[in-house]
């Protein structure tokens, strides 16, 4: 299946979705591309924010905060999330968990990549309206997405 239809199936079914990424082979290279793929649509959902905060103070231009941005996103999410994958499959094998280092960490990226589309909707929200309550309950939707994902693909995972 193409991206696209495996992140949309992913809202529905995320086990199912997951364990065809386990069983497609090549894991760590897979891996990294998903999670490589995660952080440029992470970084994207950002630029309206970043375009909005640099209009309303011109003190930081926007090619600036897109730099900033850009080391944060490519340099410190990826070293992040492979310590929060190590983390959650060794909480997990205290658990009873039986899968691997990289089966937790294919859950976690993919969870990432799957959650994207909605931080897209967020940041555009965030370029457009701003700070309010409507971004904050957005916001919950986004986390709770991705924490049902993450969770669901993490239990997968460890099932060995």
């Amino acid at each position: 299946m193409t991206v696209s239809a495996d992140i949309l199936e992913s809202y529905r079914r995320p086990r199912a979705v997951l364990r065809r990424k386990l069983a497609a082979g090549n894991a760590e290279a897979r891996a990294l591309a998903t999670l490589m793929g995660a952080c440029l649509l992470i970084f994207v959902a950002q630029w309206p924010a970043l375009a909005r905060s640099a209009h309303l103070d011109p003190s930081i231009p926007l090619d600036a905060r897109l730099g900033g941005a850009l080391m944060a996103v490519v340099f410190l999410v990826p070293l992040f999330a492979y310590g929060v994958a190590a983390i959650s499959h060794l909480v997990a094998r205290a658990f009873g968990g039986q899968g691997s280092h990289t089966g937790a960490r294919i859950a976690l990226f993919w969870s990432l990549l799957a959650i994207s589309p909605l931080m897209l909707l967020h940041g555009l929200a965030q370029g457009l309206v701003g700070a309010g309550p409507a971004l904050t309950i957005l916001g919950a939707i986004v986390g709770l997405g991705f924490l049902f994902l993450w969770i669901n693909a993490l239990i997968e995972a460890e099932r060995g």
